[in-house]
């Protein structure tokens, strides 16, 4: 207990506090600040605004009452019209100056001819930039949710990564069948993470939170990067894309959190695998495609990993008859890493703002690289 409450201290799951503490049911995360969770890098102005400000449309997939009359305050020129089926918003396709990425079928951006901003909701934008309408339209402004799941995806992280080095799923099946298994599965076999090393392949919003937990159970902590960026105070160091395979020979737990791109497609193969340190853990709450399955599933059998935490797999969903699922060293969770109240007041304090700025003709937050692919 006192090992896991450290932890948790240190990684910001509890903060110290001098006064009383709250009862549970009003313990709430403090308010998500745009600021805190969107990027300025490659920030750019989706559409000038003059001091008479025509209205502008954005169409929205789900809002609720609550969340339109907030936004009709702090951004009075937009029109926000929300809940269109995709075929009303196909015929009112020439209204839209903004869009719910949900709406972003080739079809409506080519009849979109006012369109100037299209808000992905997802961090990963794959999807979006293989659509030739979007890609090929120096018009439109695409952003993502990059930072928004990140608190949340970090904890799923760990949640898959303890329950194999507790040896928790024969524990949770004895539970089940009412059977007191002291002796564990004899598969797993039971470490702590306090010394071992962790890298984050990926230290952007996503693995900066699942750094900043590692640092908090003690592990010393790598991590990869495009940018020359210098290390933050929770990451002993950080190198490029070319020094993971130097880096996966240290590490004890690979956590991946890059975006996929054709370079990042199948970064983990047969070679990436035999670099890897003996008995350690992979992780990916990150893309299914990141990997190349069959040589995950051959480096689970033969000993070479001790066990593999797959939020995302390839193919995605995983079908019911293939050889993941029946290994005993791994745990598979259907793409819902990122669900959490949490995530959904953060994803909207992030459009709360964008929005704001596409009124007010000021740069937006979290604008994609299409180049870069993220």
């Amino acid at each position: 207990m006192k090992h896991a409450a450290w932890c948790l201290l240190l990684s910001g799951c509890l903060a110290p506090s001098s006064g009383p503490t709250a009862p549970r049911s009003e313990l709430s995360p403090p308010p998500s600040t745009a600021e805190e969770i969107g990027s300025t890098r490659n920030a750019r102005v989706a559409l000038p605004r003059r001091a008479e400000r025509e209205p502008l449309s954005y169409f929205a997939a789900d809002l609720s009452e609550e969340e339109l009359r907030e936004l009709g305050r702090i951004a009075p020129g937009i029109r926000v019209v929300n809940g269109l089926t995709r075929e009303e918003a196909l015929r009112r396709a020439p209204e839209a100056h903004g869009i719910d990425g949900r709406y972003a079928t080739p079809e409506f951006l080519r009849a979109a001819e006012n369109l100037v901003w299209v808000q992905a909701q997802s961090a990963g934008v794959e999807r979006y930039l293989s659509v030739p309408e979007l890609t090929g339209n120096p018009r439109i402004v695409l952003t993502n949710l990059r930072g928004v799941h990140g608190p949340a995806i970090a904890d799923h992280a760990f949640a898959m990564l303890l329950a194999l080095t507790r040896d928790l799923p024969v524990h949770l099946a004895g539970r089940a069948e009412g059977a007191w298994r002291r002796a564990g599965s004899g598969l797993l076999h039971p470490i702590a993470l306090q010394g071992r090393t962790l890298l984050v392949v990926g230290l952007g919003g996503i693995g900066s939170e699942v750094a900043r937990r590692a640092h908090g159970c003690r592990m010393r902590v790598l991590a990869t990067r495009r940018s020359d960026a210098p290390a933050p105070p929770y990451v002993e160091r950080v190198g490029h894309p070319e020094d993971l395979l130097d880096l996966l020979a240290e590490s004890d737990v690979v956590v991946l959190c890059v975006p996929l791109t054709p370079e990042t497609e199948r970064l983990f193969d047969a070679r990436a695998f035999a670099a890897m340190k003996p008995g350690s853990f992979l992780v990916n709450v990150a893309r299914g495609k990141l990997v190349d399955t069959e040589a995950l599933v051959e480096a689970l059998r033969s000993g070479r990993l001790a066990g593999a935490c797959l939020d995302v797999t390839d193919p995605e969903p995983l079908p019911s008859d293939h050889a993941l699922w029946s290994l005993p060293n791994v745990v598979i969770t259907p793409h819902v890493a990122g669900e959490a109240e949490l995530t959904e007041e953060r994803a909207f304090a992030l459009f709360r703002e964008n929005l704001r700025r596409f009124d007010a003709g000021e740069p937006l937050l979290n604008v994609v690289d299409e180049e870069a692919g993220y």
